[in-house]
């Protein structure tokens, strides 16, 4: 909802500004088909981060962010200004009541995959053993678009 590419690219600053976090690779933007309810094609990209923090402090600066952005939590899965996800953290493997590395659907969605790709073909999934770019080969990728002008 609303301009989602000015969106993206303001929540990624406040992250970068964000004491403890460096940002080390951005992906190209992806237009690609929302999950779930009826609703607006969404934009996707993935960043790489160094930190100085635990995954927990993390989420939660993530989940500020979303907030900062004009987040409300209403319904799963629904129209959402904005969606900051933890996917991978190291080789680190966590489940814990409010958050699970890597994340739990990562591997089945080709709109995580192909910009993770991109920035990180060669990184493993500690559950898998594979690495992204062979992944992203197990998904299909057919609504999932480069936006022209990144």
């Amino acid at each position: 909802m609303g301009d989602s590419r000015a969106i993206l690219e303001a929540a990624i600053a406040t992250l970068s500004h964000t004491p403890g976090i460096v940002l080390t690779a951005k992906s190209s933007w992806y237009k690609t088909k929302a999950v779930g309810p009826a609703q607006p094609d969404y934009l996707n990209g993935c960043v790489i981060l160094e930190m100085s923090m635990l995954p927990q402090p993390l989420l939660e600066t993530l989940l500020k962010i979303e907030q900062k952005f004009g987040r409300v939590r209403q319904e799963r899965w629904g129209p959402r200004t904005l969606d900051l996800d933890l996917l991978l953290c190291d080789d680190l493997i966590l489940n814990t009541p409010t958050l699970e590395i890597p994340h739990p659907r990562m591997r089945e969605r080709a709109f995580v995959l192909v910009p993770l790709a991109e920035i990180a073909p060669n990184w493993v999934d500690p559950v898998t053993g594979c690495v992204i770019k062979d992944l992203v080969k197990q998904v299909d990728c057919s609504d999932v678009h480069l936006l022209l002008g990144n």
